[in-house]
């Protein structure tokens, strides 16, 4: 019966993150500094909230954009975060995760045969929805520009099917940020054409040099905000995402969100109504710790002469292992075998991450410093190896 599946099911790949983590499974005293969430817990208050909760037997569904006073006080929390003025209870939606909203968000706006811009490397989580749409993913190269989709890039990549501007800042798998003055520019370019911007802001709260910025501010009746509480609370398993989008929008992908999930968890909505009103200064803790950990790991990377860019925000560095001459898949599992490290290939990240791998500082800075002590002695190796071949000994 396989072959009477869409076929567009059935050309969905496993992300290469996922394939990697298998494969690492497999071997024994690996430091994997592979991992996509916070290596902290979730806030004790914001779990009390959550048992309260089920003691009190909140357990039916909830409205299909969630519950009002949940809605409501992120609309309090993200005026004073980043000063959004987005209506309660129309321009809002909790959703299953920010994957989920993300999701629904494409599947509302796409038809067959439009085109979304992405900037490559990116997180390989977008691609297989809008192919799902029926719609052409057309992502650009940003190796050459600090990995950032400047408007430059956006205007030569633009067609007369462009639908959509994906703007995934701070970013996964480069950890680089958008200024403001880099979204005020792509506001201008975009603003008044008929193109949306979907902007992934999960990492919102991890930013490191400067205040996260949002295209929102400059350009609001076209974009698509996507936002949660798993990287700034900790909660990647309660699955609690925010969008946030004008009513004439968003009224078409709550119908969209309803027929796919229904609504949100009741108990995690209870937890997060927690974190957005008592929590709003949870992440700084996390925020100092991985700021210390990206200052450690970039000064340690640099110092093992590898070409990296130092991020600015989320908890990824994504440096460049061009030099030795081996696509990332094979350097990874080189390192996987001969040194019990496990990074992500950059091809996991489009053809555009080839040359580069991931490493995520989501870690106690011990592990940190084992894995990075282990990875400099594969490091030098290498590089022995390829100089007594260059010398032809």
């Amino acid at each position: 019966m396989e072959h009477l599946l869409n076929p567009k099911a059935r050309e969905i790949e496993i992300s290469g993150i996922r394939k990697f983590s298998n494969l690492v499974a497999q071997h024994e005293d690996v430091i994997s500094l592979t991992i996509g969430q916070p290596d902290f817990f979730t806030p004790h208050h914001v779990k009390a909230a959550a048992k309260k909760a089920i003691d009190e037997n909140v357990t039916s569904y909830t409205p299909n954009a969630g519950y009002l006073e949940l809605r409501q006080a992120v609309q309090l929390y993200m005026k004073k975060k980043a000063d959004f003025n987005y209506d309660a209870e129309s321009e809002i939606i909790i959703t299953t995760g920010a994957s989920q909203a993300i999701d629904a968000a494409f599947r509302t706006i796409l038809s067959p045969g439009d085109e979304v811009i992405m900037p490559g490397p990116i997180y390989p989580g977008y691609e297989p929805i809008i192919n799902l749409c029926g719609a052409k993913p057309v992502i650009v190269d940003t190796t050459s520009h600090g990995f950032k989709l400047t408007a430059r890039l956006i205007e030569d990549a633009l067609t007369p099917n462009t639908k959509c501007v994906v703007l995934p800042y701070p970013s996964n798998p480069t950890g680089v940020t958008l200024s403001e003055e880099e979204l005020k520019s792509i506001a201008a370019l975009l603003k008044g054409r008929n193109v949306f911007v979907l902007s992934d802001e999960i990492y919102s709260e991890l930013t490191y040099d400067r205040p996260h910025y949002s295209i929102a501010t400059h350009l609001r009746d076209q974009t698509i905000v996507i936002n949660g509480l798993s990287k700034s609370h900790s909660m990647t398993g309660w699955r609690i995402g925010f969008l946030f989008a004008p009513k004439d929008i968003a009224k078409h992908i709550l119908k969209v969100h309803q027929y796919n999930v229904s609504c949100a968890s009741s108990i995690s909505q209870k937890a997060a109504l927690e974190a957005v009103t008592n929590g709003f200064d949870d992440a700084l803790i996390m925020r100092e710790q991985y700021k210390k950990r990206l200052d450690y790991v970039y000064d340690r990377l640099v110092s093992m002469g590898l070409d990296v860019v130092k991020p600015s925000g989320a908890f990824y560095i994504f440096p460049s292992i061009k030099s030795f001459g081996m696509s990332s898949f094979d350097f990874s599992m080189a390192l996987l075998e001969d040194s019990g490290v496990a990074l992500v290939p950059g091809s996991s990240f489009s053809k555009y991450g080839e040359g580069y791998v991931r490493l995520s500082f989501a870690y106690s800075l011990d592990t940190l410093r084992e894995g990075l002590d282990r990875l400099e002695l594969f490091v030098l190796k290498k590089r022995e190896s390829m100089q007594t071949i260059n010398n032809g000994v």
